[in-house]
């Protein structure tokens, strides 16, 4: 397993440097997923030693990201992420694992959320169906596993996986943001789907579907006003055009 040192602030950024870190992102993300594919082959599925070999290329992974800042190279991690994105919940959305791997599920939310902050707060610039994308892979999964989890450490007193106060805060911020960044249309669409859920607690996308009605209706009633504006001028000449 990768570990950091004393010595990672002092990487210096050149092209070498650059590629050897996507290398090995690209890297540790094909291991990741080809782990990962293969589990649901495994015979015991139940057996700790196959979610502790995932859990440890997650931990490479996990560090890897921590260089990519000063490299400016996180792109390449959200952009990786999204790509296996689907294939990832996939698997650990198959009802073979629905009480098993809870700690696998957690550090897959931990991963999401640095993609989620990086481009929710502006590291990461992507086009709009990029960030929709993201949303619309990991916002459901996010939602259902967020109750499910809490009702479990509820229910066992030692269950020990969860999604702390600080982790839940940081997605639910990032979401926003995120949603708040896209098309209005797409807004609209993420913001059904959340309103229309079971479990709408969290994330709370309450303020982005209060912005997003206020911001329609202002359209709207320019769109109106401009459309009077331009009638009114037109009636001047005793003709009115479109």
């Amino acid at each position: 397993m990768l570990r950091a040192d004393a010595d990672t602030s002092l990487v210096i950024k050149d092209d070498e440097v650059k590629s050897v870190l996507k290398t090995g992102l690209f890297r540790t993300c094909s291991s990741f997923e080809r782990e990962l594919s293969s589990l649901l082959l495994e015979p015991d599925l139940a057996s700790q030693a196959n979610e502790d070999k995932i859990l440890r290329t997650l931990s490479d992974l996990e560090w890897i990201c921590s260089l990519l800042p000063k490299m400016n190279l996180m792109k390449d991690f959200v952009s990786n992420w999204i790509e296996i994105s689907g294939n990832i919940l996939k698997v650990i959305e198959d009802e073979k694992l629905n009480s098993l791997m809870w700690g696998l599920k957690v550090k897959l939310i931990e991963m999401t959320n640095k993609a989620l902050e990086a481009v929710g707060y502006g590291t990461v610039i992507l086009p709009a169906p990029y960030r929709l994308s993201l949303l619309k892979f990991w916002l459901p999964y996010i939602r259902k596993m967020k109750p499910l989890l809490d009702s479990k450490c509820i229910a066992e007193t030692d269950f020990r996986y969860k999604m702390d106060e600080e982790l839940c805060m940081n997605i639910e911020g990032a979401i926003v943001s995120m949603v708040l960044a896209l098309p209005s249309n797409d807004q609209a669409g993420i913001l059904a789907e959340w309103m229309k859920a079971e479990e709408i607690q969290y994330p709370d996308l309450t303020d982005a579907f209060e912005l997003w009605c206020y911001r329609t209706k202002s359209a709207k009633r320019r769109l109106i006003e401009g459309f009077d504006g331009a009638c009114s001028d037109n009636s001047d000449d005793g003709t009115i055009s479109f």
